[in-house]
């Protein structure tokens, strides 16, 4: 099967107006996957939360970012919005005969994610999470196309002050769910660990933490003086020395930013593929007869 020329992909902005690097390691991913592939990656991007902007069903691909504040239940318009357009991609790949259309959630789209599907809950976090963690991979994950080739643990950046925790396995069965990992092993703190990773059926899966982050550009960012004082207030100078090391670790960040989105575009590409070659024989059968 050949691969399609041209792709479009529909990346949804969480991140309500604010300065971010997440936005731009996708857009960088997105662009050396295209070049890699020879693929015309078609993006266009929808500001969900300042303009209540969101995609139609005309997009192969979708990646939803991460974004700050509450992810917890609001009065914000964009928010029954982006539950619906879940719905909507949801009904339209329960329905169609054709290509199928791959979902990506990023953290707070993540936490979102999880809220719809009622796969667990979402809860504050006593203190910030905030720099490169280990993430451990359950069996789920160890099967997983988006996390092939990854070690376990590999190492994510993570920010959040939410928390995904205690998953609902009776729904999961229901909606055919699989937690895929997990946070790291803490024997000191008599908490649940966290999900990490959960694909919430055949089509849509998301991650906690930001795969798409970028160990040069984050170490850029690291570095700037507001934001590295801002670093050692918060969590003090170990912390902030022991990200800048990790970030630089060609087997941590920078291994995961060239393997999980890009595996998750291999796998909704080759569906897409798959999925115009059915159509086009089902087309070729009506027409001989």
């Amino acid at each position: 099967m050949t691969r399609p020329n041209t792709i479009r992909l529909a990346l949804l902005d969480l991140y309500e107006g604010q300065v971010n690097e997440g936005m731009r390691c996708i857009r960088d991913i997105l662009h050396q996957y295209g070049k890699a592939h020879g693929i015309n990656l078609v993006v266009e991007e929808f500001d969900v939360r300042l303009k209540c902007e969101l995609p139609d069903l005309h997009h192969d691909i979708y990646i939803s970012s991460g974004g700050p504040g509450s992810p917890l239940a609001t009065d914000a318009e964009w928010e029954p919005q982006y539950f619906n357009w879940i719905r909507e991609v949801e009904q339209h790949n329960h329905l169609t005969q054709g290509p199928k259309k791959h979902v990506y959630f990023v953290c707070h789209s993540f936490q979102l994610a999880v809220r719809y599907f009622k796969a667990a809950n979402v809860t504050k976090r006593k203190s910030t999470a905030f720099g490169v963690f280990p993430i451990h991979m359950l069996p789920g994950g160890k099967e997983d196309p988006v996390f092939t080739n990854l070690q376990d643990p590999f190492y994510a950046v993570d920010s959040r002050n939410y928390q995904v925790v205690e998953p609902d396995h009776d729904q999961l069965r229901r909606i055919g769910a699989t937690i895929l990992a997990i946070e790291k092993e803490r024997p000191h703190v008599p908490l649940e660990r966290a999900i990490m990773g959960l694909r919430f059926n055949d089509y849509m899966v998301g991650t906690q933490f930001h795969p798409e982050a970028d160990a040069p550009g984050m170490s850029r960012y690291l570095q700037r003086e507001d934001k590295k004082q801002m670093v050692i207030k918060n969590h003090g100078f170990e912390k902030w020395q022991s990200m800048i090391e990790q970030l630089n670790d060609p087997d941590k960040i920078l291994y995961t930013y060239s393997h999980i989105l890009p595996n998750f575009l291999d796998l909704a590409i080759e569906a897409i593929t798959a999925g115009k070659a059915v159509g086009n024989r089902q087309r070729e059968d009506g027409n001989r007869q």
